[in-house]
Parts: C-alpha cells; sequence; structure tokens
C-alpha cells in the first residue's frame, strides 16, 4: 500500500478523503494537521498524523510518504500565505522526496481569476499553486471543482478540460475524485474542471486517462 499525505486533513473535505484512504486497498492515509488538538480524532481512527504548518518548514512531512493530496485551504483568511505559498512550499518539499505524484484541489476560475465576480484574489493564489505544480516536475493532477456543498455525493459528475459554467458539486464527489486520479495510470499531467452531472466518477477519470494516453 502506498502512503498518502493529505493536507488539509481537519477540514471538511479533508476528513472524508481520509475515510476514503482508509477504506482503500491501494492507500493508507497519513493526515497532517497544524494544531496537537487536532491529532488525536485521527488518532482514535487508526490514522497516522504528522503535524505541519504550511507556513512553517515542511521537510519533515515527507518521511515515507509516496503521494499527496493537497486539501488545505485558509477560507479566505490567508490566501497568499496558506493558498498560495503554503502549496508552493509543500510541492517543493515533495520534489525533493522524489514523490511519484501531487494531486491538488484547486477551483473553477482559477485558469483566469480576473474575469471572476468575485474570490479573485483567492483564484489568483490558487492559478499560482497550480503553476508552481505544473511547473515543478512532479507528476500531478490539479482538479478543479464549482462550488462545493455539503450535501450528499451522487456519484455522478460531469468533467472536462473546461466546463465554461459555472455550478456546484458535492464536497464528496470532489473526494472521490481526487482519490481516483491517485493511481499511477490515471489523469497524469492533467488539469480537469467537475461539476455534477451525468457521468459516474470512475468513468469520467478514465475518460481523461486515455485521452491522454492517445
Amino acid at each position: 500500500m502506498e502512503n498518502v499525505l493529505i493536507a488539509g486533513a481537519n477540514g471538511t473535505t479533508g476528513k472524508i478523503i481520509v475515510n476514503l484512504l482508509k477504506e482503500s486497498q491501494y492507500f493508507r492515509p497519513i493526515a497532517m494537521v497544524r494544531e496537537k488538538e487536532q491529532l488525536e480524532q485521527f488518532e482514535n481512527m487508526g490514522v497516522k498524523t504528522i503535524l505541519g504548518d504550511l507556513e512553517e518548514d515542511l521537510v519533515h512531512t515527507m518521511e515515507d510518504i509516496d503521494k499527496v493530496i493537497f486539501a488545505a485551504g485558509s477560507g479566505g483568511k490567508k490566501v497568499i500565505e496558506v493558498d498560495q505559498e503554503g502549496a508552493k512550499r509543500l510541492i517543493d518539499v515533495a520534489k525533493m522526496a522524489h514523490v511519484k505524484k501531487f494531486v491538488m484541489l484547486s477551483s473553477i476560475g482559477a485558469d483566469q481569476p480576473e474575469k471572476a465576480d468575485k474570490l479573485q484574489d483567492y483564484l489568483r493564489a490558487k492559478q499560482n499553486a497550480d503553476e508552481h505544480l505544473r511547473h515543478s516536475g512532479l507528476n500531478y493532477t490539479i482538479v478543479r471543482p464549482g462550488a462545493l456543498k455539503d450535501a450528499e455525493g451522487v456519484g455522478r459528475i460531469a468533467l472536462a478540460k473546461s466546463l465554461d459554467k459555472e455550478g456546484d458539486i458535492s464536497r464528496q464527489d470532489v473526494a472521490q475524485t481526487l482519490v481516483r486520479v491517485l493511481h499511477d495510470t490515471t489523469a497524469n499531467a492533467t488539469t480537469f474542471e467537475i461539476l455534477e452531472g451525468d457521468t459516474l466518477i470512475g468513468e469520467a477519470v478514465k475518460s481523461v486517462s486515455v485521452a491522454e494516453a492517445e
């Protein structure tokens, strides 16, 4: 089994990712949290944890890590320090550690933040982090969902390099997509957008991998 570091494990989406990986036969979750008080909940689940602050040195977080999912966010409070520079810092130490794949949770609109009606600073931070990952030399997948909602997942999405529309998607379906693309043969060096849709998540992700192989 491969060890997967989840940055932002204590967040709403991060917790879903940890639970999915805990049930996986391929991956073992390593929950990265910022506060000591956040360790206990994961340890009680039998999930290995590590303390890591995206604003501090992160070299120690990469020991025995095979892959990374970046699902952290500042909630709009520190978009430069966390969403941009924190992501870049984790990408850099992942590269030094020869991590096999880095999966980035980004956002629809991050390709053209100047066109957004709101959250321009956040989207620009995500754009800069995404670009840093693309040019890092790491294998990566960048997943850009629409607005996240807490509703039950439907297991079906719309997926394209660019969907040319706005919309929403459940955190559960986003988490499922992030876990799917961890596989070595899936959506390598690829950026795509997702919304709630009609295609089974596995089929949608597979279509990206087939197109990439052609």
